[in-house]
């Protein structure tokens, strides 16, 4: 049985993309970067230089590289003077691989041309494609199932931050939940009032950045001059799992007890599981829901209180 037509495009726009890829980065000249190093053999010297006391087994795991084409590069470059080995403490079997001061002195020049050609690759870009290859660069790893951690940071919103919150809403809810234009109607109001009329002093947005591109946010707004509302927290797909959600939230609580706040209100819906997670760990309750078809597919809205004191 032939592949679905859909699923046969696909495929052939991956290896269209791999095949463009492994061009734009040399990939395939007999020296990676103008060096005497293939791809492979540089990889083992990156892996190499960020740790020392690795073994060769967890090498090969961590590079997914056959064991014997991995005993072969680190004979290479253990024969140039690049490689020390000193037994391991644990497994008198195993040896502890690191690179000499020759083989750091080696990778050096190759790490700063991959830093100088990859600058080269971006700096035509405006700084907005720049950011839109780092995050497409970041789908492709999450989806695929590359581990990602640190660093991301929070921060205050800026000029071009609220618009990107009302297309990413708009964008990630639609494909994952099936909301409609509604839903990003209603979000642009929200954003929009927040930077007509915020006060800063009892007022926010935070803004999570990982790698310089945005992946989260969420707005602290006053309802009140006892309750404060919790709206929009978002997190990109690429960047779940790393607990920023959990920051974003504990940031508004924080915030609402120093400026005086009693409680914080949040309106969310059923389907948003996650989310609804992290405000039960951070202590809201569920004090009311609803059934609504406010954004097209039926779902059950719902309100959450936590009391500040």
């Amino acid at each position: 049985m032939g592949q679905p037509a859909a699923l046969d495009n696909r495929i052939a726009a991956v290896r269209r993309f791999s095949r463009f890829y492994t061009r734009v980065i040399g990939a395939l000249h007999d020296g990676l970067l103008h060096s005497s190093f293939s791809l492979a053999e540089a990889r083992v010297l990156y892996e190499l230089a960020q740790r020392a006391g690795v073994t060769a087994t967890e090498l090969g795991r961590e590079l997914d590289l056959d064991p014997g084409y991995l005993s072969r590069i680190l004979q290479r470059i253990e024969r140039d003077g690049l490689l020390a080995r000193t037994p391991s403490p644990i497994d008198r079997r195993q040896s502890l691989l690191s690179l000499t001061p020759a083989g750091h002195d080696a990778f050096a020049p190759l790490d700063a041309r991959s830093r100088e050609e990859m600058g080269a690759l971006l700096a035509p870009l405006a700084e907005s494609a720049q950011a839109s290859v780092v995050v497409a660069m970041g789908c492709i790893e999450a989806l695929l199932g590359a581990p990602r951690s640190g660093p991301w940071l929070l921060r205050q919103h800026r000029s071009g931050d609220i618009g990107w919150v009302v297309g990413r809403h708009g964008a990630l809810y639609a494909e994952e939940y099936g909301f409609d234009a509604r839903f990003e109607a209603l979000v642009a109001r929200v954003a929009g009032e927040f930077l007509a009329l915020h006060d800063p002093v009892r007022e926010r947005c935070w803004v999570a950045e990982y790698d310089g591109v945005n992946v989260g946010s969420v707005f602290l707004v006053r309802q009140s001059d006892e309750e404060a509302k919790l709206r929009l927290l978002l997190v990109e797909p690429a960047a779940r799992g790393l607990g920023i959600g959990r920051r974003l939230v504990a940031e508004c609580i924080s915030f609402a007890r120093e400026t005086g706040y009693r409680r914080i209100a949040l309106w969310t819906n059923e389907v948003l599981v996650a989310a609804r997670a992290i405000y039960q760990q951070a202590g809201f309750r569920l004090v009311a829901s609803k059934p609504h078809s406010d954004f097209g597919p039926p779902m059950v809205g719902e309100d959450w209180v936590l009391e500040l004191r």
